[in-house]
């Protein structure tokens, strides 16, 4: 594979420098003293033999400002610091034969890095390894780590994409945790952010203005991947993390924010190159969207290696329906899945989403297209998770409203069906400790942080007042971080005990029959009852009855048929807030 266009690269006798920075006259790399860089084609390059690894410098733009390098390794300062020259290839792997794992095999976590522990860092996550496999989990999703401003932020304010944040320690200890994981087992996938750069610490504008085009996201300018320098700073960032860090997969943020005009499909180039990856390392590579587009069009579970496509979707629907079923939820979003959410959780069941081209009255036009016939496998289901917890105004989870049965019936439908599991940190034994936003900004940035939380949350300011956390306090980040004692207690425990259980027979009765399964028919009654079946792929019947509701429910039915491997043997009726699965 080629060498990357961007960022330091340790040559034989020393290092070469390089930035894209069509807008400058002259570039200067700044280490002890000022080194003239030589400009073409809008490239300013030079190679130093006396530099080695550890080196610190910046580049220098027409004797005016002085920037980090963008496609900067490492910022042991943060991002107005210098930029650190890493030999990434002086790092002695240890679980060297480790190829991944198939992605049938996933059971996700999504965790912080500096809200896992007390500690916040990459190392103090390896002492919770072993809890993970022992829950029954197959993979740790992290999210966002390219650098930010500030000690504090949920990662989605990076603007050196190719920096793992030195918040949480250095470029080694990133890996070391990876590699641990990887001795244990566990794959690791990385959140990444290609619809925006952070609105603190970008000098892009300045020097490459190229990268932006007129056009806005939620969060800013938006990004031109018609320039093949900006499309290849995204492609090779996401190469990066893969080749250099060892990430098993990818979830890329918000896709459908992505502005691409004139129908260029940055989203098809990153699949192909990470797919060559895969062809020449024989790894497993697992890219999986978000998209509140709901585009069937661009997924494909059993595309191995990646070939355009994307392993799976976070699947909204599935998580709005449970919400709204649960805790009777009106605001925002989730005012689209009032009129029968029992009815919308039955249609994801048997074909993914439940947007596949209806009308949004949320979005105010059509959304969606139809999933019914991509595997099961090409949608990861959840509960909660950093969006749907966080973006609350008290950053509240499912566990502090909704009613035990309800979830435990819940967790018992979703960590058995055949759709890709995934649980919050601290889910698993049902931790209460919030995931507000938090934000470590300073002046006018924080004020305006301030400013845009009030009104967007006017409501939420109106009822709770001084409850609502303030995003810039450090008290509202430390309230995150999750409580290690907690599942020692009764109650945990017990949650524990009925995740592991679940989790113990979807790998031994599920995981090894969902190469090849599809989806089949479900059904939703009004009193409660949910149906649902799927065909595995040995050819089996996966069947799932639900009652879930608080009275008996009289049931007759084809669900009876096959072996029992969740729940009770029925007679007339199906208790309340109960679960059977069968297969047979």
């Amino acid at each position: 594979m080629k060498a990357r266009q961007f960022g330091p690269l340790l040559t034989r006798d020393g290092v070469r420098f390089r930035l894209w920075a069509p807008a400058a006259k002259r570039v200067d790399v700044m280490l002890e003293q000022p080194r003239a860089m030589t400009r073409v084609d809008g490239w300013f390059t030079t190679e130093l033999a006396d530099v080695k690894a550890g080196a610190r410098y910046k580049f220098r733009i027409d004797d005016e400002i002085d920037v980090p390098d963008p496609g900067s390794d490492f910022q042991p300062d943060d991002i107005y610091g210098p930029s650190e020259v890493i030999d990434h290839a002086s790092f002695a792997w240890r679980a060297n034969d480790w190829r991944g794992r198939p992605w049938q095999d996933a059971v996700i976590v999504e965790a912080h890095v500096g809200a896992f522990t007390p500690k916040g860092s990459y190392r103090a996550m390896v002492e919770h390894l072993d809890h993970l496999v022992e829950t029954g989990i197959t993979a740790l999703e992290l999210l966002p780590l390219a650098d930010f401003a500030g000690s504090r932020n949920w990662g989605y304010d990076g603007v050196l994409w190719y920096a793992p944040d030195s918040a949480y320690g250095r470029p080694e200890d990133l890996k070391t945790l990876i590699d641990e994981a990887h001795l244990r087992g566990l794959m690791v996938m990385l959140d990444v952010v290609y619809n925006h750069f952070g609105p603190e610490g970008n000098y892009l504008g300045r020097y490459a203005p190229e990268f932006f085009t007129e056009a806005h996201t939620p969060w800013g300018s938006a990004i031109d991947y018609r320039v093949a320098e900006v499309r290849a700073f995204a492609i090779e960032n996401a190469l990066h993390w893969l080749r250099d860090y060892r990430f098993d997969g990818l979830r890329l943020d918000a896709v459908n924010s992505i502005v691409e005009p004139g129908g260029l499909s940055l989203l098809h180039d990153l699949s192909a190159a990470a797919g060559e990856l895969a062809k020449e390392t024989g790894r497993h590579i697992h890219l999986v969207l978000e998209n509140g587009d709901n585009r069937a069009s661009v997924l494909d579970a059993a595309q191995d290696p990646p070939q355009g496509k994307y392993r799976a979707q976070w699947n909204d629907d599935y998580h709005h329906a449970w919400r709204v079923l649960m805790t009777g939820e009106k605001q925002g979003y989730y005012g689209d899945y009032q009129r029968s959410p029992l009815q919308d959780i039955a249609r994801s069941l048997s074909s993914g989403f439940i947007y596949q081209g209806e009308h949004s009255a949320f979005r105010g036009g059509p959304r969606g297209e139809p999933s019914g016939a991509l595997s099961p496998l090409a949608f990861v289901n959840f509960l909660g998770n950093h969006d749907q917890i966080g973006n609350r105004p008290l950053g509240d989870r499912l566990e502090s409203v909704g009613r035990t049965e309800a979830i435990e019936v819940a967790l018992a439908v979703m960590l058995l069906a055949p759709a890709i599991p995934m649980l919050f940190m601290g889910e698993e034994w049902g931790s209460k400790t919030p995931f507000p936003f938090f934000c470590d900004f300073r002046g006018g940035l924080a004020d305006a942080v301030r400013r845009g939380r009030r009104s967007e949350y006017r409501w939420a300011y109106a009822e709770y007042g001084d409850e609502v956390p303030d995003a810039l306090d450090l008290l509202t980040f430390q309230s995150a971080v999750l409580d290690w004692d907690e599942p020692r207690q009764a109650k945990p425990q017990k949650r524990l005990r009925l995740v592991r259980d679940l989790l113990a027979i979807r790998r031994k009765e599920i995981a090894p029959r969902l190469a090849g399964v599809a989806f089949g028919e479900a059904s939703a009654v009004a009193d409660g009852l949910l149906t649902a079946d799927w065909r595995m792929g040995d050819g089996t019947t996966l069947t799932l009855l639900a009652n879930l509701s608080d009275r008996d429910i009289s049931h007759a039915s084809p669900a009876s048929k096959g072996t029992l491997i969740w729940g009770s043997e029925l007679n007339d009726g199906v208790p309340p807030w109960s679960v059977v699965w069968r297969l047979g």
